[in-house]
């Protein structure tokens, strides 16, 4: 099965484990099992308003056996990574959550609330309390010298009335007032990915997101396998199109896979092979002999577009076209 290949499993939460208020099919029994089979869980969630014991009682009341100690946030990494680097009582602007000014505050730091008390760094995390001021005011610290951590640069998040600005799109707005970059705790950077796996003592970690440019690109960047399920955002179309960074190692329907063997992928004279399914690249665009409701023919295609792109550098959809021919008259037309 998939899973006997790694000793920990870094997963991602909404999309993963629950959309809006419930849990998804198979994630519940699938995230319970590992441990059954000697693989330590973590979650990682760029969400920087909500504590780990405040996630965690989520988790528990959806049926996940989980604790505090398994969630690693970005609030935590961001705070975390502050402290490492300045000397005890520095002060530190708080733009964010309630939550995040505890994290920084329980390291030692002292959390001011203006530029006028001369604060050595800024860090920024998404509060949907969050005015123009506290963006004027990370701005008015940075532009006279202090370090900026962005705890995530999500540009988006999810509500139940649909998409609305994430904290991305408010560091972005302080980006334009600076001309500055700033260190990012969370997803897609690595920190966060290889601080969880060092916490569980992992050396083959899998992280398992549904979102291409964070729950995949921060794996790649901390070096580990990855896997992308499709419960959430990304899709098997969207996955193919990817530029090498945000291309999984694997794709699955559902948490529940991971019990299962992972098909074998075959490169052959006539095409790549996967189950019953073959795609080649012809002409700027793939052919898939096999059906578009088979994850193997979405595989296959993957597998035969990245072979042909392997240093595609941002996303592009290629053309696809399915037939369902049968192996026997591919060969048959390949000799």
């Amino acid at each position: 099965m998939l899973i006997s290949g790694f000793d920990s499993v870094l997963s991602d939460l909404d999309g993963v484990v629950y959309a809006g208020p419930n849990a998804i099919d198979d994630a519940v029994e699938s995230l319970n099992t590992l441990a059954e089979v000697n693989v330590t869980l973590a979650f990682i969630t760029n969400n920087a308003g909500r504590s780990p014991m405040s996630v965690a009682a989520h988790l528990r009341q959806l049926g996940v056996k989980t604790s505090a100690e398994q969630v690693f946030g970005s609030a935590d990494a961001g705070a975390e990574m502050l402290a490492r680097e300045l000397n005890p009582g520095s002060k530190v602007l708080v733009v964010g959550s309630p939550y995040l000014r505890e994290c920084i505050a329980v390291r030692g730091l002292e959390v001011v609330e203006t530029h006028k008390d001369e604060p050595v760094a800024v860090i920024q995390g998404f509060d949907p309390d969050i005015s123009w001021t506290n963006l004027a005011e990370a701005s008015y610290a940075i532009n006279n010298g202090a370090a900026w951590v962005a705890t995530n640069t999500d540009l988006t998040i999810p509500r139940a009335e649909g998409l609305a600005p994430g904290n991305g799109s408010l560091v972005n707005a302080v980006k334009l007032a600076t001309s500055v970059e700033p260190r990012v705790a969370g997803k897609p950077e690595s920190y966060l990915f290889a601080r969880a796996a060092d916490r569980l003592d992992s050396q083959r970690p899998l992280v398992v997101g549904d979102r291409l440019d964070t729950d995949i690109l921060g794996g790649f960047r901390a070096g580990f396998s990855t896997v992308l399920v499709l419960t959430g955002v990304d899709t098997p179309r969207t996955a193919l199109g990817a530029p090498v960074e945000q291309r999984p190692n694997y794709l699955i329907n559902s948490l529940a896979d991971l019990y299962r063997p992972y098909p074998t992928i075959k490169v052959l004279g006539y095409g790549v092979q996967v189950g019953d399914a073959v795609a080649k690249v012809d002409h700027g665009a793939i052919e898939v002999t096999g059906s578009d409701q088979d994850l193997n023919a979405w595989r296959a295609a993957c597998h035969a577009w990245w072979l042909a792109h392997p240093r595609q550098s941002r996303h592009e959809e290629p053309e696809i076209r399915f037939t369902e021919r049968g192996l026997d008259a591919l060969r048959k037309v390949r000799g």
